[in-house]
């Protein structure tokens, strides 16, 4: 059974109280109301219901507990100066849950459905959507085993520093271009911050390949690149389409450092730490 937007439950929602922002990602505080859709293994999906956030309720043998059987899509709400709250093209955040959905053997979903009630919950909670152009909605689809439900949160910038560049640090002895992806590798993120750079610039084999950063896609020149090493965003999808739509210009390398992803948005380079010499991108 598929769930359908036009048997979505309102109920009440919580109100915006001039709470403060979180962080850039998802920081789990100042949360708005949710949206939870239950699936029974004999009836299928259940009725959509936004009511206000709360804690989860689930069983100690959950498989999510203890298997990981789970996923989540990240995404934004962004409010214009006309006022209008927007979403950066939802749908591709909602085919890329439904074929993570289908690779990890979890139940489907209509996505079209999904995204009219995420509109809906969005909708409910617009007065959460900041005033501001350097803040937003982060909105976070989860499908925990049976149980689907998203959660809002304001968040501002990711970096502390704004849209100023940031600084890499990039080190041949850990590799995280492996199925697994970035599970277990916080400590790393940590060491960079302790050689004075705010991210690692991840390399991978015994040629050092540059391959993506730690919260983001990193562009250099618009080359054919080898996928599989590469976290695919659809802001790294969007900026494709749009270069292809750009003259072909030649640029110095020191302006074409940057990194993109649904957190940080765009993020200039300043520099680069690599086995203890400094590449300063940007002046």
């Amino acid at each position: 059974t598929v769930y359908s937007f036009i048997y979505l439950v309102i109920g009440h929602s919580r109100l915006w109280e001039g709470q403060g922002l979180g962080g850039g990602g998802w920081t789990g505080q100042n949360e708005a109301s949710n949206m939870v859709i239950e699936m029974s293994s004999g009836e299928g999906w259940q009725k959509p219901h936004i009511r206000p956030f709360g804690n989860l309720s689930l069983h100690p043998a959950c498989s999510s507990l203890h298997y990981a059987v789970q996923l989540f899509e990240g995404m934004k709400a962004y409010r214009g100066q006309d006022n209008r709250v927007r979403l950066f093209r939802p749908m591709l955040n909602m085919n890329r849950m439904l074929k993570s959905a289908k690779r990890a053997c979890l139940p489907s979903f209509n996505e079209a459905e999904l995204l009219e009630c995420i509109r809906k919950l969005v909708e409910v909670d617009q007065e959460w959507v900041p005033y501001s152009d350097n803040a937003s909605l982060y909105i976070r689809p989860h499908l925990l085993a049976l149980l689907l439900y998203v959660i809002l949160s304001p968040v501002a910038a990711y970096f502390s520093t704004g849209a100023k560049a940031v600084s890499l640090w990039a080190d041949c002895k850990y590799i995280r271009a492996w199925k697994g992806r970035h599970r277990g590798l916080a400590k790393w993120g940590y060491e960079a911050l302790d050689y004075g750079c705010q991210q690692v610039l991840w390399l991978y084999g015994d040629d050092h390949q540059i391959t993506e950063v730690g919260t983001m896609n990193l562009f250099l020149k618009m080359l054919s690149i080898i996928l599989d090493l590469i976290n695919m965003t659809l802001y790294w999808q969007s900026i494709l389409e749009l270069a292809r739509k750009w003259v072909n210009q030649p640029l110095a390398i020191k302006h074409e450092w940057f990194g993109s992803g649904t957190a940080c948005v765009v993020c200039p380079v300043s520099r680069i730490l690599y086995q203890g010499e400094v590449s300063k991108i940007l002046e």
